[in-house]
């Protein structure tokens, strides 16, 4: 059917506005779609980076929300195939105005001399890391969150905090440069600890642990959860990339929410469609009918059809994917792009599937109408008055 490809695009243009506008409309309905498809492959499909696979979370098997106490660390560390376990705290809390979404990022209380051993992926001079470790009040920060408000060594930074209460002032002593989002805070632990009741000492809110080898975190999380299977406050243990989604599932499923939106852009974009492949048909039943006299078959005239919704409908789902891949460029580099898994600009199986959706959207939406044209006799072709 490759002989009738100039014909069908001849046909695209036999209204070009109304073309143009269905392009346009398909496009950014596939943008969404783009975007969606993206987040979901991002969280839920796609292989961690070598420093990710090497890192585990532990938690309380509760909830996030819910501490553990700080004297699982040395049971934890006993594990075999454990290298290392750290400490870590979110901290919440407000920075200027919470009201502006720009001063929400993210804010982590930790053991300083563990946190470059376990991401040994952050990049920073080994003088910043040395006054970072030396000084109780110090913090470093991703070269991201530094661009966003012109931080430079030396600054301070004042956080309200409401997780810990109180006024908390730190002096930037460190950027590091991270391979993906890096809208991010890390300060000492024991700074924050002084300031908390003693009742509240020893509370953990996760353990980030270094493995000796990824192909042994399904063995280690099930040994550090065994080790606690009967205690008080029972653990979960699951690779940082689950822990990531699991913190985001706090907003709700956020499975299901990209699943209920794409399946609504798809819908909306089939009824675009399908309108439009309506009316191009019933415009030109006339023309069928002269088609027909020629000798072109049904089969031929189904083809025709359906191949012009194609073009259509793949030509829209094209530039949808391309602007949704700049879209989520801006969004790994926005205060939340640090929940996403590193991914990149040019996602071949996100953009197979955009593709993939738009041709079959345009081949479902032009069926009716082509299968009744293709049926159509001539003598009833050739006296209609459409």
């Amino acid at each position: 059917m490759l002989r009738y490809l100039p014909l069908m695009l001849k046909n695209c243009w036999r209204n070009r506005r109304r073309t143009i506008l269905t392009i346009a409309s398909i496009g950014v309905s596939m943008c969404l779609l783009g975007v969606m498809v993206g987040m979901y492959h991002a969280f839920y499909m796609s292989d961690p980076d070598p420093g990710e696979a090497l890192r585990l979370v532990v938690r309380n098997r509760v909830s996030l929300t819910v501490s553990i106490p700080q004297a699982y660390q040395s049971k934890i560390q006993q594990i075999p195939g454990v290298k290392d376990v750290m400490i870590s705290n979110w901290f919440g809390g407000t920075y200027k105005d919470a009201r502006d979404p720009k001063n929400q990022f993210a804010r982590f209380s930790v053991e300083p001399e563990k946190l470059f051993t376990l991401y040994h992926e952050f990049k920073i001079p080994e003088d910043q890391k040395q006054a970072f470790l030396h000084e109780r009040t110090a913090c470093v920060i991703g070269r991201d969150l530094a661009n966003t408000f012109n931080f430079k060594i030396g600054d301070r930074i004042l956080l309200t905090g409401d997780i810990y209460p109180g006024d908390f002032e730190f002096t930037v002593r460190g950027i590091f440069d991270s391979p993906r989002a890096s809208q991010l805070m890390y300060f000492n632990k024991e700074y924050i600890d002084q300031s908390m009741s003693e009742s509240r000492r020893g509370q953990v809110g996760m353990y980030y642990i270094l493995i000796d080898d990824p192909q042994n975190s399904t063995r280690i999380a099930s040994a550090i959860d065994n080790e606690f299977h009967n205690a008080d406050r029972e653990t979960k243990t699951e690779s940082e990339q689950a822990f990531l989604v699991g913190f985001l599932s706090l907003l709700g499923n956020v499975k299901m929410f990209l699943i209920a939106i794409c399946a609504a852009v798809m819908f909306t974009i089939l009824l675009v469609s399908a309108n439009t492949m309506a009316m191009s048909v019933r415009e030109r039943t006339r023309e069928v009918g002269v088609l027909k006299t020629l000798g072109f078959t049904p089969g031929a005239i189904l083809w025709l059809i359906l191949g012009e919704a194609c073009v259509i409908s793949v030509a829209g789902g094209i530039i949808g994917y391309l602007i949704s891949s700049f879209l989520m460029a801006g969004i790994s580099k926005s205060p939340f792009g640090g929940f996403l898994p590193p991914f990149q600009l040019f996602q071949p199986a996100v953009a197979l599937t955009c593709v993939s959706i738009a041709a079959t959207i345009g081949v479902i939406s032009s069926l009716v109408p082509a299968m009744g044209a293709s049926r159509t006799s001539i003598v009833e072709a050739l006296r209609s008055t459409d």
